[in-house]
């Protein structure tokens, strides 16, 4: 079975991906977690997380799904080309793509959101000074989904989990995840 990559890096936000976490493992779903680096990740809660492989480690064609969380400085990572590249690759490989909070700015950047529609967990001066969002697509839904993409904003933690978990046609007990 193929896997979902969980790409991390400094600051993530725990929450934001546990209920997606909780589905992939009900739906005996593997994971790997992939980090830019071989060192360990810290989470903004605190969560320290030892990254399954890198990157340029990927066999893209062991994945068919990326899940992506925000983080406290999203624009931390503006500069890291070769995790743009690794977008751009990967997006050719997957069947979904679901990315919240914040981390949509990795996917815009990276092209990934041209002519999508989608959300973000950021005000409207951060998307505008982003220069990397075509506004005339955004959405003040709380989750939504494009074809392969999947994007929320923070809050809708729950929502998203579970529509990653049925773009992945994933068996898991929706009970587990009442709002």
């Amino acid at each position: 079975m193929k896997k979902t990559a969980v790409l991390l890096y400094p600051q993530f936000s725990e929450y934001e991906l546990s209920v997606a976490l909780s589905i992939l493992m009900q739906g005996e779903k593997p994971v790997i977690i992939v980090g830019l680096n071989h060192e360990p990740i810290r989470g903004e809660a605190g969560l320290t997380v030892v990254p399954d492989m890198t990157i340029e480690e990927v066999n893209l064609e062991d994945i068919d799904s990326l899940l992506l969380t925000g983080c406290m400085d999203i624009f931390a990572l503006k500069d890291e080309t070769r995790l743009f590249e690794f977008l751009s690759l990967l997006e050719k490989n997957v069947s979904v793509i679901a990315s919240i909070s914040s981390s949509p700015f990795l996917l815009a950047k990276a092209g990934l959101l041209k002519g999508k529609k989608y959300t973000v967990g950021m005000t409207e001066e951060a998307r505008i000074l982003s220069g990397v969002f075509e506004s005339d697509n955004y959405s003040d839904e709380l989750v939504v989904q494009d074809g392969k993409l999947i994007t929320a904003r923070g809050r809708g933690f729950i929502r998203f989990g579970k529509m990653l978990g049925e773009a992945l046609n994933l068996s898991f007990d929706e009970r587990w995840y009442q709002e």
